[in-house]
């Protein structure tokens, strides 16, 4: 039997081959022993610990496994720590920490009290502890839900984002499958999982984006993520899924993505509200959706409620929002959410008896706002009892308005385009394109049922005076009263229409002639009704033409053109008339066009000619000047009268080549005049008020002077009257740059139309040309000779030459010149003679 020392070096030998590091004590409490495995763990020669008291090597304290702090015992009290659980932190001499499960225990000697500190390294199972623990940390702190199922796809672990996502508890759960749980609801749309398991399987992660729901019922999008564990065999053992609530993205993206598309697709604005609707009462079935429109007028327009009856819906509409109209009328009205109790709330007291009988509870209502912030509508949860919007409800409603206003200005903006394309803007009334389509449906009615119909051409007499006297904002009030006086004289039937300016057209259903004639009577009645315009009073009257169909034409361009020239005809007759389409107006429109295209060629074939009429210096004699006239003899019709080509080439717009080939005609005519000896002052031409839009004209007038060796004084330039009324910017310019260049300017057929003392101080013109409607009855009628009296006494007074025109007889003449007139041009005379006639005239009176 070995001897204690024998044993001694025995125990040494032995915990110096132990894995775990050893330390052995005395009661001194110095270290006796420190093994190899020691100075690994502590990082330290034996040399530098062995005599050396034992706080040394527990320096950095001691600490239970639940990390609690342990106070190393004063004075011999290590008999304290024996037997416990102790964790020691090992901060070495290179930097790094170390830590050890300290265990130690007491060995009496006879001699002496021993204590043994065994200490195994764990500081491998430490870190993967602390790496334990902030894995568990993040899974269940996470917002995911994180299920792990084994082979067979039953559940062995769910984390607690779990329970708070679906509402599970972990023991409601063990055992069970994911799809018995968050598929179960008939408002999930997967109920096959072949694919998903077939997937995993094979090994392969599945991922996609579902709908489920929890433990209430409750529908939620998720991001499902599955990954495969597989054993060493490549068998499935685990799956991890990963659920991640992406219910406000999802939704959005969903209803976005339906409710866009069906926008895309110009669905009506009904279906695409009610599929607002639907998606979101197949979120949150618990909730009855809404939606209503609020019009220009600030009442409610329901446009969907899918899941209530249509009689609530007819009840609420052209209701006026306000302070107490329900929840969905007072949400318009303050422009913020109003959550009402159906029964109790005084918001409710007027409409409570719609909704209480149908169940419904409270009711929530958002209001639909455009961008500029103006509310255009309302979205409203209905509840069937007493609760508030949930989260999900409110993400569901911030989603949804959006969308909303988004089709509710879409709407407004196709109105308005509609508005801009198909309606006048000033009127309101059916434009050109517009009535056009509605005529069309007309007829194709009238000529199904066998009906007559007319088509009226209504055209505002001297409604350019009114612009341009008044202006044109009186211009546009006395065409709105015209269109309110024509839509409230004609039935609903009836089509009103503006083509234009102060052009109308009414189209009046199951009409015939006789009939037509009496609603055309009260429509000249009506327009003729006194109307103010700012300070002015006015009486306005309208030319109407009339055709009717089947008789006039079978479609509406017909029926417009030849109402169009019926009522030419009818102003031709007197303003303020009315006349029907008839054959004999149609050859005259055939003959019109025929001439149109006769004068066309007769301008470029240089067909017309000039003849000229002497005009008299009434107090010697002598010739003060020439008129040239322009006169047109065509090959096959004859002599046509100045009377029906000059407005015809205004209406066709050959106003201007005529008038400059007469004045490049009247020039050289008087140059090649003087150089044969004839002595003729000056020559006039006519020119039209559309001439003077032309900017040109001026320096057309100086090279054309230029040309024939001319001076300015040499040509007189003929205006009429409405050139006074004229109100385009270039004519007033064109007219003082002709003035500026010395030519005369005369104001002919003075006094017939719309004379004025200020017009004539403004315009820079030279003479005045009395109308021969007054010299030809000077002698019988003593107002006409006031008249005459008082225009001579206006020319001499603003120093302008006065030509007295259509002078016919003697006696004319006579009291002509006794009331100071100073030109006389007539038969009296000479007729307008050719250059030749005109020529040997001169010679014979020796002018």
């Amino acid at each position: 039997m070995p001897n204690i020392q024998d044993a001694a070096v025995i125990l040494a030998h032995t915990l110096e081959q132990t894995v775990d590091a050893v330390a052995m004590v005395g009661a001194d409490r110095k270290v006796l022993l420190f093994n190899a495995a020691a100075e690994r763990l502590w990082g330290r020669e034996r040399s530098e610990v062995i005599g050396r008291g034992l706080d040394a090597l527990l320096a950095d304290g001691l600490v239970t496994p639940a990390c609690e702090a342990v106070e190393l015992p004063a004075g011999e009290g290590l008999d304290a720590l024996v037997g416990k659980p102790l964790e020691v932190p090992i901060h070495r001499p290179d930097g790094s920490t170390a830590w050890g499960a300290l265990s130690l225990s007491r060995v009496e000697l006879p001699e002496r009290t021993l204590y043994t500190a065994f200490v195994k390294d764990i500081t491998e199972q430490r870190r993967l502890n602390e790496t334990l623990r902030l894995l568990s940390l993040g899974l269940n702190e996470t917002d995911s839900a994180v299920v792990i199922t084994d082979a067979a796809h039953r559940i062995v672990h769910v984390n607690s984002g779990f329970t708070r996502m679906f509402g599970w508890q972990v023991q409601e759960v063990i055992g069970r499958q994911p799809r018995d749980l968050l598929f179960s609801s008939a408002h999930c749309p997967r109920t096959h999982f072949g694919d998903v398991h077939a997937q995993l399987a094979a090994g392969h992660s599945y991922r996609s984006d579902e709908l489920v729901c929890d433990n209430q019922d409750r529908p939620l999008w998720c991001s499902m993520v599955l990954n495969p564990i597989v054993d060493a065999s490549g068998r499935l053992s685990n799956t991890v899924g990963i659920y991640t609530d992406i219910t406000h993205t999802k939704m959005h993206e969903v209803l976005q993505h339906k409710v866009l598309a069906a926008l895309v697709r110009e669905e009506p604005l009904a279906e695409v509200m009610t599929l607002i609707c639907r998606e979101v009462e197949r979120i949150a079935p618990e909730v009855i959706a809404t939606i209503i429109r609020v019009d220009d007028e600030g009442k409610l327009r329901p446009l969907a409620a899918p899941r209530m009856p249509e009689a609530y819906s007819r009840a609420l509409d052209g209701v006026p929002i306000g302070p107490a109209v329900g929840s969905c009328g007072t949400a318009a009205f303050r422009g913020e959410p109003v959550l009402a109790d159906i029964a109790t709330d005084p918001l409710w007291a007027p409409y409570k008896q719609l909704a209480l009988p149908l169940g419904l509870v409270s009711c929530w209502s958002s209001p639909i706002k455009r961008s500029d912030g103006r509310v255009v509508g309302t979205f409203a949860f209905y509840y069937r009892d007493q609760r508030g919007p949930t989260p999900l409800h409110e993400r569901l409603v911030e989603v949804s308005v959006h969308l909303c206003a988004i089709a509710l200005e879409r709407e407004e903006a196709r109105a308005r385009i509609r508005q801009l394309a198909f309606y006048d803007g000033l009127t309101g009334l059916p434009n050109r394109s517009l009535l056009q389509v509605q005529a069309e449906q007309a007829i194709t009615r009238a000529n199904r049922e066998q009906e007559s119909l007319a088509v009226l051409f209504i055209d505002l007499d001297r409604f350019k005076q009114v612009n341009d006297s008044l202006g044109h904002p009186a211009g546009d009030d006395l065409l709105r009263t015209v269109t309110a006086r024509l839509r409230a004289t004609v039935r609903d039937s009836d089509i009103v229409g503006r083509l234009s300016g102060d052009e109308f057209v009414v189209v009046l259903t199951q009409c015939d002639a006789s009939r037509a004639t009496d609603i055309t009577e009260h429509l000249q009645r009506a327009i003729a009704a006194p109307c103010h315009l700012g300070d002015i009073t006015l009486k306005p009257s309208a030319s109407i033409g009339i055709s009717l169909f089947p008789q006039n034409g079978r479609d509406m361009d017909t029926l417009l053109h030849r109402a169009d020239m019926a009522m030419y005809q009818a102003k031709t007759s007197g303003r303020g008339r009315f006349s029907f389409f008839s054959n004999e107006m149609n050859l005259l429109a055939q003959e019109r066009l025929a001439l149109e295209a006769a004068l066309r060629e007769a301008l470029r074939k240089e067909q017309l000619h000039l003849h000229y009429q002497p005009q008299i210096d009434l107090k010697d004699g002598h010739l003060y000047g020439v008129e040239a006239l322009a006169r047109w003899t065509h090959p096959e019709i004859g002599n046509i009268p100045p009377i029906r080509f000059i407005p015809l080439a205004e209406e066709c717009g050959l106003i201007g080549e005529l008038s400059d080939w007469a004045l490049r005609e009247a020039c050289r005519q008087l140059a090649d005049w003087r150089k044969r000896g004839l002595t003729v002052p000056a020559v006039s031409v006519n020119l039209s008020a559309t001439n003077f839009h032309n900017l040109e004209l001026p320096q057309l007038i100086a090279e054309t002077l230029a040309a024939n060796a001319l001076k300015p004084a040499d040509l007189t330039v003929e205006i009429t009257e409405s050139l006074l009324m004229d109100t385009n910017p270039s004519t007033m310019k064109t007219l003082g740059d002709i003035h500026d260049q010395g030519v005369r300017l005369a104001m002919d057929d003075f006094g017939t139309g719309y004379s004025s003392l200020g017009y004539l101080r403004r315009l820079p013109v030279s003479e005045l040309k009395l109308d021969k409607s007054f010299v030809r009855d000077l002698a019988r009628d003593e107002a006409t000779r006031a008249l005459t009296s008082a225009v001579i006494r206006i020319g001499d007074s603003l120093h302008l030459t006065v030509v007295a025109e259509g002078v016919e007889d003697s006696t004319q003449q006579e009291l002509l010149k006794a009331q100071g007139y100073h030109v006389a041009q007539g038969y009296l005379f000479s007729p307008p003679l050719p250059a030749a006639d005109l020529e040997r005239w001169l010679r014979e009176h020796a002018l």
